[in-house]
């Protein structure tokens, strides 16, 4: 299926666009996006569409719930962090 092209979208918007492919491409595409000062950055992780990317929120669902990984037991506050 066509996905959206996030970094022409960026780019159109006067953003900077930044697209990573892979894991090895994470740690450049972070760095680069912080060495930039005079515009936003938008980020384009692609990742398979069958992988789990945690925390979820449901297909209708607000951003006020979210679903956790098995691997994370914590609640998760409105602000998308857990409680300290």
């Amino acid at each position: 299926p066509d996905h959206p092209d996030y970094v022409k979208w960026a780019e159109s918007m006067g953003c900077v666009g930044i697209r990573v492919e892979s894991a090895e491409e994470v740690e450049a595409a972070i760095a680069k996006a912080n060495s930039i000062n005079d515009r936003s950055v938008v980020i384009d992780f692609r990742v398979d569409e069958m992988e789990k990317v945690y925390p979820m929120v449901p297909a209708g669902g607000s951003n006020d719930v979210v679903i956790l990984g098995p691997e994370q037991d914590e609640e998760v506050s409105s602000l998308g962090v857990a409680p300290s």
